[in-house]
């Protein structure tokens, strides 16, 4: 549905924070790096590892919005392409998750080291992360407007909400795991708790997407 601005609408926003949440709150490399370099150097360093991460996530952003900007605007059919394909990869995300044994943090002892290079490492970490690319491939451009104004611009503006909320994140986990190792790495029922509920919210996202294409 078009919106009268030149950015996405409101309630477009507050669903895909919604969904991004989702993403940003299931355990995978980035969230176990920042755990991993709290467990291992203290709290300071996993704040470092969470804002290395993030810089990583500019990197996506940036291909992302000057790659699929340039698509767009050569194939015009490419967008509902894009967008039923990438409904179907959300459906496929939310089933592993809901399917999958539950898969606890893994934080295996690390070598002590100097922030710039716990910097970044996690820039390459996420960097160098395939299914970022995907995932952010398949799930920014379910939110994008074509009426709404300029794609590229639309996908910085989702881009840079769900990076600010991931940094977020993983800096509470940064926190916890400096002082909580042990819990965060054994408490198997609310990984797996979390788990599920983040793939229902993928199957439901996913599922909805595709049906309002179809209809």
């Amino acid at each position: 549905m078009a919106s009268a601005g030149l950015m996405p609408a409101a309630h477009t926003i507050a669903l895909f924070m919604a969904a991004a949440l989702a993403l940003n709150l299931t355990p995978g490399p980035d969230m176990t790096y920042v755990a991993a370099r709290s467990m291992s150097d203290g709290r300071r360093a996993g704040v470092v590892a969470a804002f290395g991460i993030g810089a990583g996530t500019l990197v996506h952003i940036a291909a992302l919005a000057l790659g699929l900007a340039a698509l767009l605007a050569a194939v015009p059919i490419a967008y509902d392409v894009l967008r039923i394909a990438g409904a179907l990869y959300l459906l496929a995300i939310g089933l592993q998750l809901l399917l999958r044994p539950a898969r606890v943090l893994s934080a295996a002892t690390m070598q002590r080291a100097r922030l710039g290079t716990i910097f970044a490492q996690a820039v390459l970490t996420n960097v160098l992360n395939p299914k970022v690319a995907l995932f952010f491939l398949a799930f920014l451009p379910q939110f994008v407007d074509p009426a709404a104004g300029p794609a590229a611009l639309q996908i910085v503006l989702l881009g840079l909400l769900f990076d600010f909320q991931g940094t977020l994140v993983n800096v509470a986990v940064a926190f916890l795991a400096s002082g909580a190792s042990a819990r965060l790495r054994e408490n198997r029922r609310a990984v797996s708790l979390l788990q599920r509920l983040s793939g229902a919210i993928f199957v439901t996202l996913g599922g909805t997407l595709l049906a309002a294409k179809r209809a």
